[in-house]
């Protein structure tokens, strides 16, 4: 069985915008070896909740809008874009439903916003005055390095020649394009990566100390990570990026796989009971 992909919409208000965007991801997922599956952002809780629980991972993506303030009791900034209360709600019933059954997640630039606030984490509103340009925007292949901590799931997926050791920590070359950032880190999230230029937090993953683990794979723990770039422009040229997409597919297949033999075991029971 291929592993089922939920991500949402990015966007409730920009149809030209999921046009352009959704497809990226899901050919990165569809390239490593899933199946992406849309989330639709005005489908019922009821309906998302159905199609979720047929899914082994979940991707958040990017989208124009800003995590809505208020969800971190900050005020709003007048350089934040209007929130997407739809994409906010899908958002918060996917990661519920996959800390609930374990399954991993990639978040990835607002993705990274919107976990880290459903953790109760906060954001940085406006990064304009920093001296680095980290919303370059998608024609800017490489803006700027991240600095990665050596001991973490981000650092083991990536490649000596891509992101060489330098003062104790790996520095991978990203692209990147946003103006908001996490703040403070979410409930029983760590910071595994900052720009190295102005200490922009650029990743985090889930702390091995708050991580939840399969029942079935008790020594195996949820994998939850989030990103501030975009791994999705990048597949082409970026072993990082595709190992970033096929880790999510690896851990997925766990689920995948278990969600099998559940299959299986129930109907050999129904059979046995007639």
């Amino acid at each position: 069985m291929t592993p089922r992909i939920a991500i949402p919409v990015p966007t409730s208000r920009d149809p030209a915008y999921n046009q352009r965007s959704w497809p990226t991801y899901a050919t990165a997922v569809t390239r490593s070896g899933g199946e992406p599956v849309a989330v639709d952002l005005n489908a019922s809780p009821a309906e998302i909740g159905v199609l979720v629980a047929s899914c082994d991972g979940i991707l958040l993506p990017g989208s124009p809008a800003d995590v809505d303030p208020a969800l971190y009791g900050a005020e709003r900034d007048p350089a934040s874009a209007p929130a997407d209360p739809a994409r906010e709600a899908t958002d918060y019933l996917l990661l519920d439903h996959a800390e609930k059954y374990h399954k991993p997640v990639l978040a990835i630039c607002y993705g990274i916003q919107s976990l880290n606030v459903w953790r109760g984490g906060t954001l940085v509103q406006d990064l304009a005055p920093l001296p680095v340009n980290h919303g370059a925007g998608s024609k800017v292949a490489i803006a700027h390095t991240a600095q990665i901590a050596p001991a973490s799931i981000l650092a083991s997926l990536l490649t000596p020649e891509e992101a060489p050791e330098r003062d104790g920590y790996l520095r991978l070359p990203i692209n990147t394009s946003h103006h908001q950032s996490v703040a403070a880190p979410g409930a029983g999230l760590r910071i595994v990566a900052r720009c190295p230029d102005d200490g922009v937090i650029e990743a985090v993953e889930i702390d091995s100390d708050d991580a939840v683990f399969h029942v079935e794979h008790p020594a195996r723990p949820q994998f939850v990570l989030g990103i501030q770039w975009h791994p999705e422009r990048s597949y082409e040229i970026s072993a990082a990026s595709r190992a970033l997409f096929d880790h999510l597919i690896l851990e997925a297949r766990l689920i995948t796989e278990n969600r099998a033999e559940t299959e299986a075991a129930r109907q050999q029971a129904e059979s046995s009971a007639h």
